[in-house]
Parts: C-alpha cells; structure tokens; sequence
C-alpha cells in the first residue's frame, strides 16, 4: 500500500474590510500642507458608495505637495423673500442708528481712528460714513446717499441718511403684514410729492443782493449751528457769504466752488481765520536775499524748466582743458542772461516757475533784482492767470 503525503492546506484569507473614508498618508519627503479628515459618506439607496458626490478633491501646490479641498459649498444657504428683506433693512437700520446720535445741535460728535493711527473728531455725516468701513452692500447705498446728499446740497448728510433708517423701519412693519414691496415704495413716492408741495406752500424766500447778504449770513448761521465751530459761527459765515459772492455769477445763477480754496495752517486760534481776496501760494522766494513784499507786481508765469535745453538723445561731452571749460560754461551763462533780459524787457518784476532751475540761474537772478518763486503747481499757475485776467496757456 501507498501512503499519501500530507497535504498542508493554506489558511482562508480574512474577508476584505468595508472602505472608508481617512486622512491620506503621503512619505515623510512629500508631507501634506494641509490634510483634513471627513467621515465616511452615506451611501446612496440602491447605486452604492460609487454614486455618492465627491467632497473632496486632491490638489498640489507650486512645489508639487499634495492638499485635500473640501467643498463646502453645499452647506452654504441663501436668503429669500422676507427673510432677505429684513436682513437688508436690518443692516439700512444699523447705519442710521449710528448717526442718530449726531443729529442735531445737541448731537454728538464721533472719534473715528483709522488703520494708519489718524484720529478724526466730527459729527458730519458724510465724513463719518467716508472713515467707517462698509462690507454691506445696503449699508454701501446709504453711504452712497450721504455723499450724493453732500455733493448736491452740502448740508442734511445726517439727516437723509437717520430718515432713510427711519423709514426702512416703517417698511419692515408693513412687510409683515403681507403688503408688497413695490406697494411701499408708491406709497413713499405719493407721500414725497405731498410733502414737497406742503413744503413749498409754507416756504419763505428770502431777497438778497452783493450789498444785502444779511439773509444769506443769517442761513449759513443755521447750517454751522451743529459744527465745532459753532462759537464763531458768525465770522465765519460772513467768510463763506463772501467767498462764495466773490466768484459767483449772479445773472447765470451759477457758482465755481473751484475757485475758493481752503488753506489751513497749524497753530493759531479759530478767531485768526480771514478772508483773502486773491491767490494764496505757500511758497517762498527762490532766494533768501529777494524782497518779501512787492506791490503793483507784473508777473511772467513760466511753464517752461528755467534752464538750458537739454537734448533728447544720450550724449556725452570730453572736456580735457580749462578753455573748454570756460567756454561751456560761458554758453550756459549767456543762455540764462537771455532768459532774464527777456522777461526784465516785458516789465515783469516777479517770475513764478512751474519748474526749478539751479543755483547759477538762482544767483544771478538775485543779481538782476528780479524776484522769482519755482516750483508752482499747475493749479495755482492757472488760477493766478485767471485772476490776472490772462489766458492759462501750458506747453
């Protein structure tokens, strides 16, 4: 008889484990930036875990190290119909109660500091709306009001903006009781028109004219009532009265506020503001030694660099003598003696330069007594034309 060889049979292999979702593993020399763990996702009814939506994508950077995106879109919700009406109205509402408090002549007034350090004290609407940093988008249209308020009319930014809250307040009342939006906004525009024409039946006007500007001063009393400069009201509503008189075009009805400038200088008190009737330049002379004070002036506005041409190519010039020296800077001499004599022959007795020139041009314009002021911006050149009743030409 044969015996058979035992036969060695090979253990069963354990039943594959179910997959589920874990944080990758990457070699030490590729480590992730960012691996984030999500939990096995349910599976669909009858498709299985192959049909269920991808949460998560893999991605590499610049460097070629892997990342895992999850998409969290899906968790994301948008607000409709009431519910985003009143989240809109609610942030209208936010912005107005914040100006509320600095309405008025009993107002407050808010200290606002910007990212730079800068601490700003008023309670003008405009200029607080200008300095608060806005996300909303509703909140934006308020402080879009503000400043169209202010562009327009100069005064009330606070008070537009504290009765738009106001009447988004009332709105909000009349949503929940199913009325629709565009019902409220007729309603709105019929109780504009009524009170525009109850307005304009218990208006008063006022006459005025360049030698009676008491109605004017006496209005632009009221408007600064609310200010920080409210103790000196008066003066300075008298400055604003003739200022504005000064450039205004009484037939036409017109006024260029471009012509008034505001100069505003450290030190001092409030009671030293003025009025000057003419151009101010906060520049000083070119040289020390030149005089400070020039009446019954004619001035040569030049656009032009008071000093000699220069050529538009690169160039380069070999001087290897003393001759050649004094004979390059006898032409520079005699280009700027040209220069002088010409504006010393028009009678101009102050040059003012958009551009500068040098020391050279400088002394000897200190030789031929002839004032000059350099560097002048081209606002102030054309506006000292204007005032000198000349045509602003620049090259």
């Amino acid at each position: 008889t044969k015996k058979k060889a035992p036969q060695t049979l090979a253990p069963a292999a354990p039943p594959p484990s179910p997959q589920k979702h874990t944080a990758a593993s990457f070699p030490p020399t590729t480590a992730p930036l960012l691996v984030l763990v999500r939990s096995a996702l349910p599976e669909a009814p009858g498709r299985g875990s192959a049909s269920a939506p991808a949460a998560m994508a893999l991605a590499f950077d610049e460097y070629g190290r892997p990342f895992i995106i999850l998409r969290e879109q899906e968790k994301k919700s948008r607000l409709q119909g009431l519910d985003a009406q009143k989240a809109n109205i609610a942030a209208g509402k936010s912005v107005a109660r914040i100006l509320r408090t600095s309405l008025g002549p009993k107002g407050m007034d808010k200290m606002l500091q910007s990212p730079d350090g800068d601490v700003t004290i008023t309670n003008d609407g405009a200029t607080i709306l200008e300095l608060m940093d806005v996300d909303n988008q509703i909140a934006k249209l308020m402080v879009e009001l503000s400043r169209s308020q202010d562009y327009d009319i100069g005064d009330g930014t606070t008070g537009v903006v504290v009765l738009a809250g106001s009447l988004l307040e009332q709105a909000e009342k009349l949503l929940e009781r199913g009325i629709h939006p565009i019902r409220i906004a007729e309603g709105y525009e019929m109780a504009s028109r009524i009170a525009v024409d109850h307005l304009e039946s218990i208006s008063t006007k006022y006459e005025f004219s360049a030698t009676d500007i008491e109605p004017l001063v006496q209005t632009c009393m009221t408007t600064l009532s609310s200010k920080i400069v409210s103790r000196c009201k008066r003066s300075l509503a008298e400055i604003a009265v003739k200022a504005v008189l000064a450039v205004a075009d009484l037939e036409r009805k017109d006024v260029n506020l471009d012509l008034i400038k505001v100069e505003g200088k450290v030190g001092g008190k409030l009671e030293d503001t003025e009025l000057v009737q003419g151009i101010i330049v906060d520049k000083d002379m070119s040289h020390p030694q030149m005089p400070k004070r020039i009446e019954d002036a004619h001035i040569a506005i030049l656009t032009c660099p008071f000093e000699p041409p220069k050529p538009k190519t690169k160039h380069k010039v070999d001087i290897d003598t003393v001759e050649k020296f004094q004979t390059l800077r006898g032409q520079e001499q005699k280009y700027f003696d040209d220069m002088v004599q010409k504006c010393k022959d028009v009678g101009a007795t102050l040059v003012i330069c958009q551009w500068g020139f040098d020391d050279e041009a400088n002394h000897l314009l200190m030789q031929r007594e002839l004032p000059a002021v350099r560097w002048v911006g081209g606002v102030e050149l054309e506006l000292i034309a204007i005032a000198t009743g000349n045509l602003p030409l620049f090259l």
